[in-house]
């Protein structure tokens, strides 16, 4: 283990319940070499003799520009509502680690601390590890970790942090990762199947086998989500705990045998090793891609940024400006202006028709509501202006069509009836059929999914996005 570092080391687990065997009641068995390398792995926590255990969950209190630590002194909770009340778990939290987290976190304007719903309960994907650690419980303090929405980076940093305050305390720290890998690995199972279910598993096995934490942070973040991954964030917090040191790492078992990943690994006998400052590597990596980016922007995204710049930064939206292509000045058209942020939407907001005098203001009015006035997302602020990925749709004019002329990866469709009306974008991740197509523009309508006697229109759209 380290001399001057006082992570010890840390494990990736999963959280499924029914690993417990009055949970299971002998489904358990099927995944028995996931419960063999659980102890082992567990095993590994007590060899660390760690004064604290953090333990990072995805099932704690969740918000989307927050890492939440607990801070009630005490916490408890079981798993009745997996219909077993006979494994309960009581955890004391180590609350001068947690301040001195928050402390850090403070002092450089990193959203993490002890801000929001605090009611001392325990979530399963903390109590499910906790079950293998039952008897460390009595001797050693806890710190529970939520994850956000903010970006794998994020979330390392989130663990450098953490290290920081326990070399700052002197406090020996193990570090548990709580999280499922894919949710749809198999077609009969709750969440169904998607290739990119089993390709997201065996890359984070060969990932986090190797200790590759710079692949896993750098990783699409898009790939997690699609794949409706639970674990990829925590497992970038405990890899943050470690930077700048190398473990000794290894995959143990994994599995998908009810369909959602399972994966174990462990991380011990860390040593120091200057090449593993993957946040600085990251950040480089991050800003160079930025600036490629920004470089393939067309004039059209151009002025969709420039726009959203200048009214988050100023509060009022810029003139017109010159020596733009002529279509933006000659042509009425409506639009829509995207924004995601990490792969992830963060405001799109558009016109079916054109309500100003020239696409080049449609698109400047249509930005700024993107950024500010999305009723499904707190505005945009400013250190949020460098981290937006935007798009910008011309739409050309609609006409009307059935359900048969509809194609979701050519055409966008308007769904009308009684005064309502409902749009989507074509060529949508996710809306591969028309009934997909039709279902959400009808739902975003107001009307049933399967609401008859609609009318339809179609559009073809000109896509600017990099």
């Amino acid at each position: 283990m380290s001399e001057t570092n006082n992570i010890q080391g840390g494990i990736m687990v999963c959280h499924p319940p029914l690993i417990l065997p009055n949970i299971g009641r002998g489904e358990e068995k099927k995944i028995a070499e996931i419960t063999a390398a659980y102890k082992q792995a567990a095993d590994e926590i007590r060899k660390m003799d760690p004064d604290t255990i953090v333990i990072v969950s995805p099932h704690a209190p969740s918000y989307m520009d927050y890492i939440q630590l607990s801070k009630p002194a005490v916490s408890k909770g079981n798993m009745a509502q997996f219909r077993d009340p006979m494994d309960s778990f009581v955890i004391h939290n180590d609350l001068e680690l947690v301040d001195e987290m928050e402390k850090l976190a403070k002092a450089e304007g990193f959203p993490m601390g002890t801000l929001g719903v605090q009611n001392g309960d325990l979530d399963h994907g903390t109590m499910v590890p906790l079950y293998f650690i039952q008897d460390l419980l009595k001797d050693k303090k806890v710190v529970r970790m939520g994850i956000g929405g903010l970006s794998n980076l994020d979330h390392y940093h989130a663990g450098e942090i953490l290290a920081k305050a326990a070399d700052k305390l002197g406090r020996k720290v193990a570090v548990i990762a709580s999280g499922d890998l894919s949710h749809c690995q198999k077609a009969d199972s709750s969440y169904g199947y998607k290739p990119c279910g089993p390709a997201y598993d065996k890359e984070i096995m060969e990932i986090m086998g190797n200790g590759d934490f710079l692949k896993l942070v750098e990783m699409p973040e898009k790939e997690a989500e699609d794949a409706m991954v639970c674990g990829h964030k925590p497992f970038c917090v405990m890899a943050g705990s470690f930077d700048g040191l190398k473990p000794d790492s290894k995959a143990l078992a994994h599995s998908a045998e009810f369909g959602v990943g399972y994966g174990i690994a462990t991380y011990t006998d860390l040593k120091e090793d200057p090449s593993r400052h993957f946040y600085e590597k990251a950040s480089a990596d991050k800003k160079a891609a930025w600036q490629k980016r920004l470089a393939k922007e067309d004039p059209y995204i151009k002025l969709a940024r420039d726009t959203i710049n200048a009214y988050i930064k100023e509060g009022m939206m810029p003139p017109l400006p010159d020596h733009l292509p002529e279509e933006l000045y000659s042509t009425r058209a409506g639009a829509f202006v995207s924004l995601h942020e990490d792969g992830q939407l963060r405001g799109c907001i558009g016109t079916t028709e054109p309500t100003q005098k020239n696409l080049g203001r449609e698109i400047q009015m249509n930005a700024v509501s993107a950024c500010s006035r999305d009723p499904r997302f707190y505005p945009v602020r400013p250190d949020e202006l460098d981290k937006l990925e935007i798009s910008v749709d011309v739409l050309k004019k609609p006409e009307p069509c059935t359900l048969e002329d509809l194609d979701p990866q050519r055409y966008g469709v308007i769904v009308s009836k009684n005064g309502k009306r409902g749009l989507l974008l074509p060529h949508l991740d996710g809306v591969d059929t028309v009934e997909q197509q039709v279902s959400i523009a009808k739902q975003k309508a107001g009307l049933k999914a399967d609401e008859p006697g609609c009318s339809y229109e179609r559009f073809e759209v000109i896509r600017h996005e990099v």
